[in-house]
């Protein structure tokens, strides 16, 4: 890889091998080099969860110009690590991207998601982080309408950077076209029925994690899940930190 070009970390919760990684892989590599370390199947869910009592594997899979793609047996958080560890020894990357996740990663779904995970990892090392989803699950969507916006924020991020803690969530609603891009702060909502009991034949339970989401303030215009659902691109500033400053304040007065 040349040294004069930026060089971007992409991972995903997908797995190496979906359409949203190799979407992504054609949309930002004229920009910069790439080191692609992602999951070797789907680690959806996974958050920020590392694996601290299973040992790891790491698979080279293929090189193409500019481009170095390989896949860690380990969680999202995982492949970030040990790509940062094993595989930049001589060359710090100047971004992290996770994505292009297939479904929405809005709303409280940012806590849950493997490719947040990514990219708050990346944001915890000090590195410009951004993460992509398109409101999308199928395995075969459609990530061409997301091309000049992805390269855009991508540029302006290499160029500019980010403050440090601070990372980037950027979802896409599901369409051909675009009303617009809107900043703006993440939903409240709520997960339910997030439990499915089955029985085995050998006469035994067992449970399927699945769910409901609601969003428990729909009129809010300045929402994530306000712009998703009148097509607009959702861009939510998210940060590492997550002290409540006000319930700082209010709780000097406390005593124990």
């Amino acid at each position: 890889m040349e040294k004069k070009r930026p060089l971007i970390l992409i991972s995903n919760d997908d797995g190496y091998h979906s359409k949203g990684l190799r979407s992504l892989i054609e949309m930002v590599s004229p920009l910069a080099d790439l080191l692609v370390c992602a999951p070797e199947s789907g680690r959806s869910g996974f958050s920020c969860a590392f694996s601290a009592a299973v040992p790891l594997h790491l698979k080279h899979r293929r090189s193409m110009e500019g481009v170095e793609i390989w896949s860690c047996s380990g969680t999202p958080v995982d492949c970030v690590k040990i790509a940062l560890d094993q595989l930049c020894k001589d060359r710090r990357p100047d971004m992290v991207i996770g994505g292009i996740n297939h479904g929405d990663n809005a709303s409280v779904n940012s806590h849950y998601s493997g490719t947040m995970g990514v990219t708050m990892e990346g944001c915890m090392k000090y590195i410009p982080s951004v993460a992509f989803s398109l409101c999308d699950h199928r395995d075969d969507a459609d990530f061409a309408p997301l091309t000049r916006l992805v390269r855009s924020i991508t540029e302006r991020v290499l160029r500019e950077g980010l403050p440090k803690g601070v990372c980037l969530n950027v979802n896409f609603p599901l369409g051909e076209e675009f009303r617009g891009v809107r900043i703006c702060r993440m939903a409240r909502g709520t997960w339910g029925k997030e439990v499915v009991k089955c029985r085995h034949p050998r006469d035994y339970d067992y449970y399927w994690m699945t769910g409901e989401y609601t969003n428990d303030e729909p009129e809010a215009e300045d929402t994530d899940n306000w712009a998703l659902s009148h097509g607009y691109v959702a861009i939510t500033p998210t940060e590492v930190d997550v002290t409540s400053y006000e319930m700082m304040e209010k709780m000097k007065d406390w005593t124990f």
